[in-house]
């Protein structure tokens, strides 16, 4: 499918409903994920400006997307809210999007990065990429929790080096970190205030972090999926479900299960355990 630039109409009606997000409290991740939906649409789609798309096209687009059913649903959802705050702001007359079908949550199928695609990516990452990577994998940050580290979150006391998480709802955990990844993120901080200053004084955006920590990956193989494996290792080695969804900052239970994967050596030792 042919991209256009984002038209003026767009941008004007995605920044204003940015800032309505803003307003309502969203974290800076969950707008720069939710905008970038939005200009993605407009690129692609072409269209003069919001009020302009039909459900016909709004459908067309959609079922031209070859999408996993959670960033179907991600994006389904992005376009659910912009459209229901253009409706009430007086920018569209109506809401295309009530003809897009509802897409049912997938069973939970964690998606760790194998060890060896984790070294691999280790070893041949720069020293930004190297720091990005670890926190992923060995601290189980989301990419928008990483741009926002700062010299202040960094902890050290005599039980060891915490690292202050900014998480999603602005909701805030404690992670401890290894005495080396501690030491790594410490001398990456002695730079700049920011772990990954972006433009003026502020952090870089969550979705440049995960460009610079993707890309060091095999193919396939995301940033998130660090985020599954340390779910996975930490669960192998602690069987402490409850301690993962502190540590992911998960808001119940059930949501940290879609991240660990148990392996086949774990399962065939929990069936024998049943044997007399």
């Amino acid at each position: 499918m042919k991209r256009f630039a984002v038209p003026a109409a767009w941008s004007a009606a995605i920044e204003t409903w940015a800032v309505h997000l803003r307003a309502a409290g969203r974290s800076s991740a969950s707008i720069e994920t939710r905008t970038e939906h939005l200009r993605r649409f407009a690129r692609q789609t072409g269209t003069p400006g919001p009020g302009m798309v039909s459900a016909a096209r709004l459908v067309d687009w959609a079922g031209s997307r070859d999408w996993a059913r959670e960033t179907r649903r991600s994006h389904y959802a992005s376009l659910r809210s912009f459209y229901g705050w253009a409706i009430e702001a007086g920018i569209c007359a109506e809401d295309p999007t009530a003809a897009l079908p509802s897409i049912k949550p997938g069973p939970a199928v964690p998606r760790p990065a194998t060890d060896r695609a984790y070294r691999e990516a280790l070893a041949a990452a720069d020293a930004r990429g190297h720091v990005i990577l670890r926190l992923a994998g060995e601290a189980g940050l989301r990419r928008g929790e990483i741009a926002r580290v700062h010299r202040r979150d960094l902890l050290t006391d005599l039980t060891g080096v915490t690292l202050v998480v900014h998480g999603k709802g602005d909701r805030v955990r404690l992670v401890p970190l290894s005495p080396s990844l501690g030491r790594e993120v410490d001398r990456a901080l002695a730079v700049s205030d920011w772990l990954l200053p972006g433009p003026g004084d502020s952090h870089m955006t969550a979705r440049h972090v995960g460009k610079l920590g993707s890309q060091w990956l095999p193919e396939g193989v995301t940033l998130h999926q660090l985020r599954h494996r340390f779910a996975t290792v930490v669960n192998k080695a602690t069987h402490d479900l409850v301690s993962v969804q502190r540590l992911l900052g998960h808001a119940s239970v059930a949501t940290t299960q879609r991240y660990v994967a148990v392996d086949e050596d774990t399962l065939r030792a929990a069936a024998m355990s049943a044997a007399v």
